[in-house]
């Protein structure tokens, strides 16, 4: 009801148009991992300069359909920030602008809940561009696979001592390393790190 909700909420300007598709009811057993590389960790300061995302299927991960999208690069892009995600201006003089990006994602969401490490960040940087764009923002709230692999662990080992890291938390589901500040790669790890955690079966102590 609250999502219902939600998405009347957010999208009662846009039930027409190209924007009208992410207000549907979500699509049963169908998700979107998302990423982005951005120019600071700062959400208010914050620019993207890269989106990686992949469908979530059932219980398959669809690499074979991922987005993968590079930005123009902003003006807050620095040395500073290229520390962070390593994209240089060369490196994004292809990208495109950044109202295209987000048209090409939305349309790869359209009404799917979204998954992902902090994606509360992500779902920030998602919402502050699409309001400054468009006025628009997305009704979902985002899951967290963090959390899920906090809670399922916390029911079987209540006196554990968990490390929420993303290489920890890879390390413990025998999750292959991909390379690290990458966004599409990122999104396909926290893709996998969700099935994982949904259809697999009960975890194993972790190793500290």
């Amino acid at each position: 009801m609250l999502s219902r909700a939600r998405r009347y909420w957010y999208g009662r300007a846009f039930g027409q148009g190209e924007f009208a598709p992410l207000f549907a009811a979500p699509l049963t057993g169908e998700w979107v991992a998302l990423d982005f590389e951005t120019t600071s960790l700062d959400p208010k300061r914050a620019e993207i300069v890269a989106i990686g995302a992949v469908r979530i299927a059932g219980n398959q991960l669809l690499t074979g359909e991922a987005l993968s999208l590079k930005v123009q690069p902003p003006a807050s892009l620095s040395e500073q920030s290229v520390v962070i995600h390593g994209l240089r201006h060369q490196d994004l003089q292809q990208g495109l602008p950044l109202d295209a990006a987000l048209r090409l994602l939305l349309d790869f969401i359209g009404p799917r809940e979204l998954v992902g490490y902090h994606i509360a960040y992500d779902l920030q940087i998602l919402n502050l561009a699409c309001r400054k764009q468009w006025g628009l923002t997305l009704p979902q709230r985002g899951i967290e696979v963090s959390q899920l692999y906090h809670d399922k662990l916390y029911r079987r080992y209540p006196d554990a001592t968990l490390d929420l890291g993303l290489a920890a938390i890879c390390r413990h589901l025998a999750i292959p390393s991909l390379p690290a500040h990458d966004a599409l790669a990122d999104a396909t790890t926290a893709g996998l790190i969700y099935l994982q955690l949904t259809l697999g079966g009960p975890l194993a102590y972790p190793k500290v």
